[in-house]
């Protein structure tokens, strides 16, 4: 049996009518760059999300570093992140020439650590005035402490920038309810990668915020900081969100919600089941209902990449998400940071493993999964 990590064409074959026909109509309105299609799906997410603005941009990677420039980040100053995520949240804070500070994850949710969070403020008051912002990320799925962090950034008087690249549609509880990953800081940014539970056919991004300034802004940014055209009022760049990859996720939107459902079911099933004595099961902090599954990560004591050659044998893909930490990267040596420093992060990226988790596998897929993975194991 092959079970690949991420088959996408459960989800578009069935809408591969009403996608083409959107297309059809893109290529015949002449209207290319930005236009009535962009407009009309940041209305949409921001209607979702319950959100004043939503800006569409080229990708999440561009989402974050014009969010990070809207908050005009420079050189000198500190943005705090976590070390394990995909690169491009330690990336965009660099490519301004800004400090990225590293704090540890939680070994449970493998988010950001809001008790580190706090101590690094305790340990470090004379950097305070540095600190531009912190940046939490809502790593496959599941929302960080946001309660914490937001209490925390408060009390020092800095923004959060959500990364929420994996998140969209992930829920986070408050006092009288929820609140939607990427909507509870300054900013959050959003990634429309294909693999991503609402993914484009192509790179695609979205930032989103209840600020009218920071909007403004953001618009200006990703279009060279223009406005009118030709009068540039700031520096930006080309960070426009392709109108063709807006009228695809217009098509695909209304299903995110079944798709995550389905993902859900799919996690349930792995819990129940995946009853190996050697794998650690991802577990959602807030509930199922709050997670969405954009990857299911399991944890091995040892044996994991000997497990994950396994399984390929086997005919299963996997993935390591991440294997080396930020603080251990080649281009982040001059930061100073050594092995050791962030002994939780260093754990997962050595540890963790992937399993496919999407919308279109079913228990026969998971069963074999499992069954190889008890194998294995013995």
């Amino acid at each position: 049996m092959k079970v690949p990590l991420l088959d996408l064409r459960p989800q578009t074959q069935p809408l591969r009518d009403e996608i083409m026909k959107a297309l059809g109509s893109f290529v015949d309105s002449g209207v290319y760059i930005l236009g009535p299609r962009v407009a009309e799906l940041e209305k949409t997410i921001a209607e979702l999300l319950g959100v004043r603005w939503a800006v569409g941009v080229s990708s999440g990677t561009d989402a974050l570093l014009v969010c990070l420039m809207a908050l005009d980040l420079g050189p000198d100053d500190l943005v705090i992140t976590t070390p394990y995520s995909f690169f491009a949240t330690a990336g965009a804070i660099a490519r301004l020439r800004a400090r990225p500070v590293f704090i540890d994850i939680d070994p449970v949710t493998f988010n950001i650590s809001s008790q580190a969070l706090r101590q690094w403020f305790q340990d470090n008051a004379r950097q305070d005035g540095q600190v531009k912002a912190i940046m939490p990320v809502h790593l496959y799925g599941q929302c960080a402490d946001m309660s914490q962090i937001l209490e925390i950034a408060k009390e020092h008087g800095i923004a959060v920038l959500e990364d929420a690249a994996q998140a969209i549609s992930a829920k986070y509880p408050i006092n009288d309810g929820f609140a939607w990953a990427g909507t509870m800081g300054t900013m959050g940014c959003f990634s429309f990668f294909p693999s991503k539970n609402l993914g484009a056919m192509g790179d695609g991004g979205m930032a989103v915020t209840n600020d009218d300034a920071l909007a403004e802004k953001l618009s200006r940014l990703r279009n060279h900081g223009a406005k009118p055209k030709y009068y540039h009022s700031l520096i930006g760049g080309n960070f426009r969100l392709d109108p063709m990859q807006a009228a695809i996720l217009q098509v695909k939107l209304p299903h995110l919600d079944r798709w995550t459902a389905q993902r859900r079911v799919n996690a349930a099933y792995y819990d129940a089941n995946l009853n190996v004595k050697s794998v650690v099961k991802p577990q959602a902090v807030y509930g199922r209902d709050c997670h969405i599954y954009n990857q299911y990560v399991i944890t091995v004591p040892d044996r994991r990449d000997d497990l994950r050659r396994f399984l390929g044998e086997q005919g299963i893909g996997t993935e390591v998400y991440y294997p080396v930490p930020f603080h251990l990267q080649e281009c982040f040596k001059h930061l100073g940071y050594k092995k050791g420093d962030f002994p939780a992060s260093e754990y997962a990226a050595d540890h963790s493993l992937a399993l496919p988790i999407y919308p279109g596998l079913n228990e026969e897929m998971q069963n074999y999964v499992i069954t190889r993975i008890g194998e294995f194991y013995g």
